[in-house]
């Protein structure tokens, strides 16, 4: 690991347990055992980490649901994999990491918004008409509107004005949506599928 690597995997793990505004340059110095003159020769400021962090993670999430959708079975499989990626990945970051970037780095989060646009949105597009071919999606499904629908919860799960996080968990909301959208696209053929799945990983 190079050491503009480690400043943003050191960067990240204070990020993701603190939040973004409460974490200083001087922090990221003292957690990584590092002078902060030496993170300023690789990154001018708090914000240009923050956005190297969201490149790499959309990079990484990039390969992620592709492997995810390669290695799938069915569009349930897939779906189901997909869940569990996003247990890992909201169990280890504080919410407060999400609302922060939101709303004071615009520039960043877009980066998110675009990757769901002109990735995750043709991901799922491809998933639903390959669902259809399978017998597990209803042929009726709209691909264009309900592929949308999908982004649009995503971004919706993770919106404090919708789901205050005094009430509601950002995880328990994001796969709440993600098994009601299965619901709703699938045939009844798929539907047994989805409750096979449910038990395996309970027993899990």
């Amino acid at each position: 690991m190079t050491t503009e690597e480690k400043i943003i995997k050191g960067a990240e793990e204070l990020f993701f347990k603190y939040g973004i505004r409460s974490v200083t340059m001087d922090d990221i110095a003292k957690h990584l055992g590092m002078s902060k003159k030496t993170i300023y020769q690789y990154y001018k400021e708090k914000d240009e980490i923050i956005h190297k962090l969201m490149q790499a993670h959309i990079k990484e999430d990039e390969c992620t649901f592709a492997e995810c959708m390669e290695k799938a079975d069915n569009i349930v499989d897939e779906v189901f994999s997909m869940m569990k990626n996003i247990h890992e990945i909201f169990n280890k970051i504080n919410p407060q990491f999400i609302y922060e970037l939101q709303k004071y780095y615009p520039q960043t989060w877009k980066l998110f918004r675009d990757f769901k646009e002109e990735f995750i949105l043709k991901i799922v597009e491809k998933s639903l008409e390959k669902g259809k071919k399978e017998g597990h999606v209803r042929p009726d499904v709209n691909v264009k509107i309900l592929s949308r629908l999908r982004m649009e919860e995503v971004e919706l799960a993770m919106n404090p004005a919708a789901f205050s996080p005094d009430k509601f968990k950002m995880l328990d909301v994001q796969l709440t949506l993600v098994e009601h959208f299965l619901y709703g696209i699938c045939t009844l053929r798929g539907h047994k599928l989805i409750n096979k799945y449910k038990e395996i990983t309970e027993e899990e």
